[in-house]
């Protein structure tokens, strides 16, 4: 071997030997103490550190444990504890001048807890508050100081909890990534999660400059996307709306601090919106844009495209998250939407057909008043279907004695020429008023009534009779057919609805002024008044 070539290995050799003793020459636990405080400083919180060890090769300092103390109006309990942080370093000023420059963190498995009290103020919104002060008096700038040119989190769980609801929402597996992080410019960011109950979560943008008054009132602006949301097991919704399904979002997210604006679209997988109801078949899509008041959780639905295939409804207003039930102030304005396409939403809806029926053909419009806390919403105003057919139910065999009278009949399915009524839909049931119902075979049907939770029907109507062959009773009560009102009630549940003869009606009002022109003193009203109810299937009495 030359001699250059020996002088070549001897200094490698030395060089490795350096390499691998200075970890041991240099203690880095002798600067726990100025990473603590930078970090402190930087944070405005204690935040203490275990034991410290130094790798060459990467030019990084590893630490066993950290914590990060909370908002002390928040508790005593740590805000974020890690079970390992790796703090990058400059290896030459460190081990020339014993001076410690960072240039990346990378926090491992942290286990972080925000809180947010009623009035919308977080743990985590003084981060940072007190370091304008400290970093006048130090000797580089503060954002020379505070300067990161890569920050990680990998593998973190986040708990948020209020002080309204007592189950915190746990996401797990969350990873950050920021780049040339400072407190006073803005920088990138990404951030994906598990969801609590299912789904995942990625957020892509940027935020800064960092609100040193309040942190979570630092600007953002980012691309949101998110997959597989359960919204049932989110515990984003109160369980008792009976809401649920699987949902993906995309959408952007813009704010300034003080107030955010979002749109985007999202589609529903098996909707359900009421606690009664079943999953729709059908996926309902949303087209949104939407203000929201940070401070004072409010927010205004600026855009509400609701979809199912070809029916489009829009819907806007107001809504307030603050409480222990977020609270609505919506109108839902539907003209003219296919009823085909909406049949098949009305599963989640929680509205029951008649026993083997489905509705076919014909539009739907409405006007309706969405309010109240999410867990007990009240849903009001005017409903009106045109040109349907109900396919698979014979009115005309329910309505028996109607048929007889006017000679007509509606056949196996029956056809709607109109359906008008103002309906109120609550907790407490459904009540329906001014009902407007045309059926051709028969005539026009009125009255009002209520559905129960149970489903139970409780409706009195009234037919007016549409022209015909005079028939059966009517003709020997000398009837004219057209004109002719009976009145009924509507019983048992809506999959199979009763139609129950209103006697005492019948005799006491129109059908009595008829018959007692012909009949002296009414004495033969009894009979014919089972004649009446033999049409409905009633037995006479002996």
């Amino acid at each position: 071997m030359s001699r250059p070539v020996k002088i070549i290995a001897i200094v490698v050799a030395v060089l490795i030997v350096i390499v691998i003793a200075l970890p041991f020459v240099i203690n880095v636990n002798n600067y726990r103490s100025q990473i603590e405080s930078e970090l402190t400083t930087a944070l405005g919180r204690k935040v203490t550190v275990g034991n410290l060890s130094l790798s060459i090769f990467s030019g990084s300092v590893a630490a066993d444990n950290i914590a990060i103390a909370d908002d002390p109006a928040f508790g005593s309990a740590p805000f974020i504890q890690a079970k390992g942080l790796k703090v990058g370093v400059e290896v030459i000023p460190l081990i020339s001048s014993k001076t410690l420059h960072i240039t990346d963190l990378t926090l491992s498995q942290p286990q972080v807890v925000l809180s947010r009290t009623a009035s919308g103020r977080w743990n985590f919104s003084t981060l940072g508050a007190n370091t304008q002060k400290s970093a006048t008096s130090s000797d580089q700038s503060f954002e020379q100081n505070l300067s990161v040119a890569k920050l990680e989190i990998k593998g973190g769980q986040v708990s948020i909890s209020d002080n309204v609801h007592a189950k915190p929402d746990v996401y797990r597996n969350v990873n950050v990534s920021v780049k040339n992080f400072s407190f006073s410019s803005q920088f990138p960011f990404t951030l994906d999660s598990e969801l609590p109950g299912g789904g995942t979560l990625k957020l892509d943008g940027t935020a800064g400059p960092i609100n040193r008054n309040d942190a979570a009132a630092t600007p953002v602006q980012a691309k949101l996307a998110v997959k597989n949301l359960n919204l049932a097991a989110s515990g984003f919704i109160d369980s008792a709306s009976g809401i649920a399904g699987v949902a993906d979002f995309d959408g952007t997210v813009n704010s300034d601090g003080k107030q955010a604006v979002s749109s985007g679209t999202a589609n529903v997988e098996k909707l359900k919106l009421s606690p009664k109801g079943s999953p729709a078949p059908r996926a309902v899509a949303l087209r949104y844009a939407t203000t929201y008041e940070l401070q004072k959780q409010t927010g205004q639905l600026t855009q509400g495209d609701v979809s199912v295939a070809k029916a489009v409804a829009k819907l806007g207003g107001t809504y307030d998250l603050h409480g222990e039930s977020p609270i609505l102030n919506l109108k839902l304005n539907a003209d003219n939407m296919p009823v085909d396409d909406l049949e098949t939403l009305l599963p989640a809806l929680g509205v029951t057909l008649p026993s083997g029926s489905s509705l076919e053909g014909g539009t739907l419009s409405s006007d309706l008043a969405i309010s109240g806390p999410i867990s007990k919403l009240v849903i009001a105003g005017p409903v009106k279907v045109v040109n349907t057919k109900l396919k698979g139910f014979d009115m005309g065999s329910k309505l028996s004695a109607i048929s007889a009278l006017t000679g007509a009949k509606s056949g196996q399915d029956t056809s709607i020429q109109n359906f008008s009524s103002n309906v109120h839909v609550a907790p407490s049931g459904i009540q329906t008023e001014n009902i407007n119902l045309v059926v051709p075979a028969i005539g026009t049907l009125t009255g009002s009534g209520t559905i129960s939770p149970q489903n139970a029907l409780d409706y009195k109507m009234t037919a007016s009779l549409s022209g015909g062959a005079v028939t059966g009773l009517s003709q020997m009560a000398g009837m004219g057919g057209k004109g002719t009102t009976v009145p009924f009630f509507i019983q048992g549940t809506a999959s199979d609805p009763k139609f129950v003869p209103d006697v005492k009606g019948m005799v006491g009002s129109q059908l009595t002024n008829k018959l007692g022109s012909q009949i002296p003193g009414g004495k033969n009203t009894e009979g014919i008044t089972n004649a009446l109810g033999g049409l409905f299937g009633k037995k006479k009495k002996p």
